[in-house]
Formats: C-alpha cells, structure tokens, sequence
C-alpha cells in the first residue's frame, strides 16, 4: 500500500521542462506527468505512490495480475506458475523460471547476472535490516515470516550489521530457482504481497552494496525498463531495458467488459513493453498540467479535480475533447482520502473521553460533502470507514458518523467536555483554560490552500481555532514518520484486493510504519489480529465491522472521500487501462506512430 498525496503541491514553475518537450517527430514514448514528486527507487525505502509507479516497471517480483481481468487474478510473472500453497497457509513455495537476466550494471562487471531464487530472499529480508529502518517492514512482520523477526532483534540487541547469511525458516532457498516462506500463523491472503512488482521486485546483492546509500538512484532490476535519467522532483526518464527477455501479452478479460475486450484484441501477442521511452515530468500545479495536455506535451493525464467540470462535465467527456480524438477512462478508485490525529500529541491525541470528545467533534464539525463538491468536484464517494471499494471489508451498504457533517453535535461534544471560551475572546479553551489551537500540516499548492480554508471555516464555526503548517510533501513524510506532526492528510492507495491493509494503519504493533495515528487500543489490535488470519468469507466480514465500528467511535483518523479518476488519453495511446492494485500500467500502453503530431 502507498502513501499519495490528495491534491496538488508547490510551483508551477516545474512546468517549464514538459512544456519545452512538445512532440516534433514520430517517436515511440510515452508522456506522462506526476502531480508530486518521486522519492526514490529503493523498494524498501518507497512509502509514496508515485515512486512505486515507477518501480514498478524496473522491478518484478514472482507475481503479477492479469493487466484486464476484472475481478483481479492473479498470474506468474518471474514464476513459473502460482505457487504452491500448504500448511493451511503457513507455507509458500515458489520457482523462478531460469533464465531471466537483471539489466546490465557496472555492479556485474560486464558480466550477464540471472535472477535466482536467493535474490528473493536477500530483498524480503532487506525489509528487516535496522539500518534499513524500512516504513513497509509491518507488511512482513504482520505476516510473520519465521525467524526474522528475531534474526532483526539480535542485530538490533548486539549492535551489529544484520546477518543476511543466516538461514532462517521464514524464507530459503531450495536451490537456485526455488524459494520456500514459511509464516508462524496463517497468511490466507499472503500470495498477493509477491505480486506487489514495487515492493517484491528482486534487487541484486551486489548492486545494494555497491551504491550503499545512494541505492534509491540507481534501481537495477529484471524488469522491462530501466532508469535512463533522474532529475529529482523534475523530471525521470525510463528507457527499454535492451536485457528484457521475450514476453507477450496476454490477458482475460471478462465477457462483457467490451473496453477491456477491445483492448485485449488490439495487443494480443505484442511484445512487452509497447514504448522504448517513458519520460515522466513532475507538474505539481494543475493548471500547467492541464495545458500540456491540451498542447500534446502530454500523452495521458489524470485529470486535476479543479478541471473536471471543463474536462467531465457530469462524468462524460467535454465535447471539445471528443473532437479531438482524446478517448476518457474514468475507474473508480481503491484509495481512501483521510486526516490523521497523532495519538502521541498531548492536545489531539489520547483516549480518554475528553480526548475521543475532541477528535469526534472535529469530525463532525468538518463538512466532507462539501470537500467532495468543492474541492473534488463530486469525483468521489463519501467514506464511512477506512476500507475501501474493490477491497474484502468494504461494504457498500455501511453507514457510520464518519460521513456525518454535524456543527450543533460538534459544538454539544466540546460543551459537554468542557472545551468552552472562557475569556470571550471568541475561540474555545481546553478544559483547564489553556489555549487550543490546531495544527494541520500542509503543502503550499493552491488546491491545498483551499481545503485548508474549508478547515478554517467549518472548525470557526463551532469555536476552533485552527493554523497551518506549511512544508513540502518528502518533509512532510518524514515528519510524519517521526511523529512531530498534530494533524495531517493524505490519501492510502490499494495495492491488493485485502482490505485489511485499511484496518493495519491503525494496528499499535504498525506505530512506528503505516500507522502514522499512533492509533494503539488492545481491543482493536486483537480484532485485527483474529481476522487476519481468517479466509475470506463472513466471520472475517463480521470482525472488520467491529473493527470499523472502533475506529470510527475513537476517530484517529477522520477519513473522508474514495475518489474516482478521470484518465484522458490522446489519440494515439493504445492499451492504456488502469489495474485497481497493479502499478506497472506504462508496460501495456503504445502509441500510435501513424496518429503521433
């Protein structure tokens, strides 16, 4: 799963290097754009969505989805078939096909490297370095893969470098094209985090140690392209990895899904990847990128929510677009839009009924509907719990107060709790008559600026006072991750159909990773726990509803909207077609060289 940023950011300034790149002959690349910046290419150091896009096209891991079907499959990507399932579970064995080759680097000093089972087991187990301090370690430890969790604690007790030579149970190698995981309690949904290509995509032990530090810039994998250049927060070019071995696509659409049938009809047997290049520019503000889209600088765009009544008027497609040939995708979205109270934070945080008082009180007095119209443009749904559509947990018939806009029970709450103006100065104090003042962490982008004026004025009219602090989204992550922030908000995107990932961000073990709330009640934790190791089916169903019901009553995180993109596409894009969970989208898609300006 992956952090991504809601609406827009910083300058628009960054437009200039996709705008100076209009298309003068017929080349096979593909131009698309980001919103926000990359963080890196390390798979144990992503935490954003924009970096594991492109990850996701330079690593593999043994698993993939079927680019077409709906509901989601799964297929074998560097494996030679699904793996095989036992213990009720608890054991996963899977092999590599031979053959495959990692992109040439000076790390292989000139030499062909072929992925082998090992290469497996070296990047699960990086996730356990402490040096590493990876954000994502709570997706394996939650798994419990025997014996690493402990192999960490003595690197950690002794002080010492972690001991990736060590076998341990949890994951080995067989042989050279084998490897066995073997978890301490049952993981029925554990196949699909080795068809994450960002998370489990294979790295090289020898190109980790030759660039140390600096390894984020310099991603080496298996996969069908490779990093050509980088400039970060501006601008990341992909090219064809010349290494990438044959492989065609191939895809089952359903019957009556008459888009994916048609696309499926247009590539069957083209060889992957369908470009040589992708070049990706970061364009944080919306307008810049809406207008190199409309000069074709652009090749795809994700439409920004402030264009949507000029792009998709009432959901179809402006008129003006459709004379152009530009086509409209609009998916749906396994994502959740969400504000975060720091449970650590003496102010927001705590359990006491004072405290759950306060955050409940600002969750009501906030008016998500009007966010959605506003802001959004009504391109979304309003949330009722942390789990989103598409994913096991998601009921589309579920009602709870977090949806609810509600001032006069916002302002009876704060009433009751003794969160009153004491000095007439027109802001309510905390109950011992200190100040109370919000803090929200924020990015500078004009959309931003917007929301946080709604938060002014929904939070004014009950008697709060709220400010801002103002930073850039990489600063701000990392604040995050430190636990120095009160308030902030951000989107978590699905990366497979377990809903229970949404129910994790609020796990106390995941403090320190996904749970960016700080969220720790036992009572919670031991509902989490006993669903996770369920089969899908109605007992699991029935505890994540408790589990919903929890957060909702304690409101860590207030969540707001599950969002619907709007992809508009040129011409002469062939493929295109965005997976709910995969990220690797860029490997389906073609131009058109005949249709290209």
């Amino acid at each position: 799963m992956q952090r991504r940023q809601w609406i827009g950011a910083c300058a628009a300034g960054l437009a200039a290097p996709v705008l100076a790149q209009r298309r003068t002959t017929q080349d096979n690349t593909l131009r698309v754009a980001f919103r926000v910046a990359e963080t890196g290419f390390d798979p144990v150091a992503i935490g954003d969505e924009n970096s594991n896009r492109v990850a996701a096209c330079i690593f593999e891991s043994p698993l993939t989805y079927d680019h077409l079907a709906r509901p989601v499959t799964l297929r074998p990507l560097t494996a030679e078939a699904l793996p095989l399932v036992e213990d009720e579970f608890r054991s996963f064995t899977f092999r590599i096909r031979p053959g495959i080759l990692f992109a040439d680097d000076p790390a292989f000093e000139g030499r062909p490297r072929e992925l082998v089972a090992q290469d497996y087991v070296y990047t699960v187990k990086r996730y356990y370095d402490p040096r590493i301090n990876s954000e994502l370690l709570y997706l394996w430890e939650n798994a419990g893969l025997v014996g690493l969790s402990e192999l960490r604690e003595q690197a950690i007790k002794a002080k010492r470098p972690f001991d990736y030579d060590r076998e341990v149970e949890g994951i080995r190698a067989l042989d050279r094209y084998t490897f066995r995981v073997r978890l301490a309690r049952p993981g029925p949904r554990f196949t699909y985090l080795f068809a994450q290509t960002g998370t489990t995509g294979a790295v090289a032990r020898e190109v980790v140690e030759r660039y140390g530090a600096d390894i984020a810039a310099h991603p080496v994998g298996t996969g069908p392209f490779m990093l050509g250049a980088w400039r970060r927060s501006s601008r990341i070019e992909l090219l064809r990895n010349p290494r990438y071995r044959e492989r065609f696509f191939e895809a089952e659409p359903a019957e009556g899904d008459v888009q994916a049938q048609a696309i499926a009809q247009q590539l069957a047997g083209r060889r992957l990847p369908l470009v040589d290049r992708v070049e990706i520019s970061v364009i944080e503000e919306s307008q810049p990128r809406w207008l190199a889209f409309l000069d074709g600088s652009l090749d795809q765009l994700e439409v920004p929510v402030d264009f949507a009544p000029v792009a998709v008027p009432g959901g179809a497609l402006a008129p003006h677009l459709a004379r152009r040939g530009v086509r409209l995708q609009r998916v749906p979205q396994p994502d959740m839009v969400m504000t975060y109270f720091n449970m650590l934070h003496p102010l927001v945080g705590g359990y006491g009924p004072e405290k759950v008082a306060l955050r409940r009180a600002i969750a009501l007095a906030y008016d998500s509907g009007e966010d959605l119209r506003l802001l959004r443009h009504g391109q979304g749904i309003a949330a009722q719990s942390t789990v989103p559509p598409f994913t096991s947990g998601y009921d589309a018939a579920y009602r709870s107060e977090m949806s609810t806009h509600d001032p006069a029970r916002a302002m009876a709450l704060l009433d009751l709790y003794g969160y009153v103006d004491r000095n007439g100065d027109g802001w309510r104090e905390l109950p011992d008559g200190s100040p109370l003042v919000l803090r929200l962490a924020s990015t500078s982008s004009q959309l931003q600026r917007r929301s946080n004026e709604l938060w002014r004025k929904h939070l004014a009219r009950v008697g709060l006072r709220i400010e801002f602090d103002i930073a850039t989204w990489p600063d701000l992550l990392k604040r995050s991750r430190n636990a120095t922030l009160m308030m902030w908000g951000y989107s978590w995107v699905a990366q497979s159909p377990d809903g229970g990932f949404f129910l994790s961000i609020a796990y106390g073990p995941n403090a320190n990773e996904s749970n960016d709330a700080r969220f720790a009640l036992p009572a919670f934790d031991r509902l989490f726990e006993r669903q996770n190791v369920l089969p899908d089916g109605a007992q699991r169903e029935a505890l994540m509803r408790e589990a919903k019901n929890l957060l909702v009553a304690h409101m860590p995180y207030k969540v707001h909207v599950h969002t619907i993109l709007n992809d508009l596409l040129q011409p002469r894009v062939r493929g295109w077609w965005r997976h709910p969970f995969a990220r690797d989208t860029w490997v389906y898609t073609g131009v058109d060289l005949e249709t290209s300006a």
